[in-house]
């Protein structure tokens, strides 16, 4: 992994708190915290930054304290396909542990970002010791694999306009507003399994209906049970 130091890295105690703060790891003990803390390693990642590819030796843990990650993979004619766009209090990588690295899966920083880092053998160690730390990681991948078989349904047997609008919604969902902030109309093309142009039409058809307003990697949602039609149509 490939991370930028700063000066805005947390210091030993704040970063303790940021770990405490995360669903996986509340069934330690303080003293199983302060072990935790020793053995990760936390970086400030640069907005459109790559900082994890195909290539990249080791398998880590990696927990996404604050910004956004994209995780993508490139198809052999050089297409972008967007797997998930993840935000803070996220993990990626776990699926190591079951035998699947990030293989052909390439991590970018959508914001600056604040990252930790654990290893796999740390994790194993941590795992063994602690095995409610698993069923929670369980947990977790279950709803990414959840997340991805809907994904899937979708760009399968839906259109363009119900893809982005079910995308929408779930970003919406997801960033707690009906402000969905950071993303240009690639990002969301990249998304759905489309082409730009096509997605920027499609969004302005939803913004001539009166479902969206779009400003600068901005779309404020007006009409949010019109767009769930829209979703399942």
């Amino acid at each position: 992994m490939k991370t930028e130091e700063k000066n805005s890295i947390p210091q030993p105690a704040e970063k303790l708190r940021y770990l405490s703060e995360l669903a996986v790891f509340q069934d330690l003990t303080p003293r199983e915290m302060e072990e935790l803390n020793r053995i990760t390693t936390m970086s400030t990642v640069s907005k459109g930054r790559v900082f994890y590819r195909p290539e990249e030796p080791g398998e880590v843990l990696f927990i996404l304290k604050e910004g956004r990650v994209q995780l993508y993979r490139i198809s052999p004619e050089g297409k972008k396909l967007v797997i998930t766009t993840l935000g803070p209090h996220t993990l990626f990588g776990e699926m190591a542990l079951l035998g699947t690295k990030m293989h052909n899966t390439f991590a970018e920083a959508v914001e600056d970002c604040l990252i930790c880092v654990m290893s796999r053998t740390d994790l194993e160690r941590l795992i063994l010791n602690k095995p409610q730390v698993a069923l929670r990681l369980l947990e977790i991948t279950g709803k990414r694999l959840r997340e991805a078989e809907e994904r899937l349904e979708n760009m399968a047997f839906k259109g363009i306009p119900a893809r982005l609008a079910s995308l929408l919604l779930r970003l919406a969902e997801e960033q707690a507003s009906n402000d969905i902030n950071g993303l240009t109309h690639q990002d969301l093309a990249e998304s759905v399994g489309t082409y730009r142009e096509t997605a920027t039409q499609v969004l302005n058809d939803l913004k001539a209906g009166g479902y969206i307003d779009i400003g600068r990697k901005r779309i404020t949602i007006l009409n949010r049970e019109g767009l769930e039609v829209v979703a399942e149509s």
